[in-house]
């Protein structure tokens, strides 16, 4: 199997072309081929396929072999890719996911913004459970996890997150609260987790426990949910840079004409090669 790695402020996937060659092999091996020990190692594995709602479909499988419905660094890898391999040619091109269509914009200087489309705010969309059906944010909420209370704001990006705001996100064990809240009963498919440190009015830090992946060094659908609950919470303005372990990103959230957001960061690829299905 030929495979192109690429990588997003340190979110790394590998790419193959499943236009080229059969699907369900690439599924069976994605555990595998993500093994940072014995395989080629990634946080996730993403497939180009053809569309017939879009010009190319994208379909991510998390390290431990769960379909995600969307990847927001892994959009912008997409985009700079399927440029590469000749399926697309103009800067801006739509892009089936699971999380909907999306429109990743290509930039003069190398970086890709992405319109990410418009925040799900209901309990029923994020999903969140036992809160009903209205906005999760007008409703005060909070996860029980390790002994702890934590206050949490829920939003979709067409997956589930839950962001924490902290004083000082360095005295926060990610590793052991992670996991607890993914897992929480509050949410019937996971959740994304991530906590969040306000540096000024234009700045968030943030740490990430990815649904599927443990601890990535980014969420580009991550810092998308954080500005949102940054602003429902009164913390920012629409736009802000977030600061994470492998880089930073920039995101604003339209609040006059569409209600949608965008996310601009990097995207880099970092070599290709051949991957033995057929191997243990």
């Amino acid at each position: 199997m030929h495979f192109t790695k690429w990588q997003g402020c340190g979110n790394d996937f590998v790419f193959v072309n499943a236009m080229e060659q059969p699907l369900e092999p690439i599924m069976e091996k994605c555990t595998a081929i993500c093994d940072r020990h014995y395989g080629v190692g990634a946080d996730g594995v993403i497939c180009i396929l053809p569309s017939d709602k879009a010009e190319l479909r994208m379909r991510i499988f998390n390290a431990d072999g769960s379909e995600a419905e969307m990847c927001g660094n892994g959009i912008r890898c997409f985009a700079l890719w399927a440029r590469e391999l000749g399926l697309v040619s103009s800067s801006v091109f739509s892009v089936e996911t699971g999380a909907g269509i999306l429109y990743p914009e290509i930039l003069p200087g190398g970086e890709v913004r992405v319109d990410m489309n418009v925040p799900h705010l209901s309990a029923e969309e994020v999903p969140v459970a036992g809160l009903g059906e209205g906005p999760v944010v007008s409703q005060p909420m909070t996860v029980e996890a390790l002994g702890e209370t934590w206050p949490v704001t829920c939003v979709s990006m067409g997956n589930p997150h839950c962001v924490i705001f902290v004083p000082d996100i360095a005295q926060i064990d990610l590793y052991r609260v992670g996991p607890a809240i993914e897992h929480d009963s509050h949410f019937p498919r996971k959740t994304n987790v991530e906590f969040v440190q306000k540096l000024d009015d234009k700045t968030l830090r943030m740490r990430v426990w990815e649904r599927g992946a443990a601890v990535t060094l980014a969420c580009g659908t991550g810092a998308c949910a954080t500005l949102t609950a940054a602003v429902l919470n009164g913390l920012i303005d629409r736009e802000a840079d977030i600061l994470l372990d492998g880089g930073r990103l920039h995101v604003a959230w339209d609040g006059k004409e569409t209600d949608h957001v965008f996310m601009t960061g990097p995207a880099v690829k970092v070599y290709e090669g051949e991957y033995p299905l057929g191997g243990k």
